[in-house]
């Protein structure tokens, strides 16, 4: 039975790189007593595989992976063992069933997440900035200088910004997520400050992602849904 679990981090566990949340979580498992699935030969290794990395220093509550399990289980049976071996800053939300195929790989269907990056006091844009983010967005490209493993050079990060708005000294983000066009909602911040012909003061903001979705959509458009909405409750 493969199951996603979705969780928040929060608080000091920001702090906990990817590679250390998974062995985390494989530990949190095994304490508390799940029947995990191994792979076979000589290394087996537990059949688990998380949806997006998240950077350290953010915080989330909406992170995913998802794990292979001999046997079955109640969603809230696995929630309630799983959040008995959790940590200060991290919190089981739900744990529903995926079907086999692609809905299953969670990895493979991240096409988009939701930030909210939150200007510290007194750094966040100076004037009138909130007026701006709507004339910044309707821009016809928004260039910037992106270095990734394979290239660098300047790109436009328009078409992957499908959402942008200004809230209380912070902006609301949807950004294109995976390993197709994966956009840091810091790298958005900078570009707007750019526009608005300022600078960032050092350590501006604090990030945040809020959701991670999947892209069920066509060549007629995107239809954005939850990673958790393709999973069902375990009885």
């Amino acid at each position: 039975m493969k199951v996603r679990v979705k969780f928040s981090k929060e608080g000091a566990m920001k702090f906990i790189g990817h590679l250390d949340i998974m062995r985390y979580f494989q530990k949190a498992i095994r304490r508390a007593g799940l029947n995990a699935a191994f792979s076979e030969g000589f290394s087996p290794h537990m059949l688990m595989s998380f949806a997006a990395p998240l950077g350290v220093g953010i915080t989330s509550t909406g992170e995913y992976f998802d794990l292979e399990l001999n046997g079955s289980m109640s969603s809230a049976e696995l929630t309630d063992r799983l959040n008995a071996q959790m940590a200060e800053g991290m919190h089981v939300i739900s744990v529903r069933k995926v079907p086999d195929g692609k809905a299953s790989k969670a990895m493979a269907l991240v096409a988009a997440a939701d930030y909210t990056v939150t200007f510290y006091e007194g750094k966040a844009p100076a004037g009138e900035w909130e007026k701006q983010v709507e004339a910044f967005l309707n821009q016809e490209q928004i260039l910037v200088w992106r270095k990734t493993k394979r290239s660098e050079g300047e790109k436009d990060i328009r078409p992957w910004i499908y959402k942008l708005e200004a809230a209380e000294n912070a902006l609301i983000m949807q950004l294109s997520t995976g390993s197709v066009h994966n956009l840091k909602p810091e790298l958005v911040a900078e570009a707007f400050y750019k526009y608005l012909g300022q600078e960032p003061q050092p350590f501006a903001w604090q990030v945040h992602r809020g959701e991670i979705y999947a892209d069920l959509g066509d060549e007629n458009g995107r239809k954005l849904v939850t990673l958790e909405s393709l999973g069902e409750i375990i009885e």
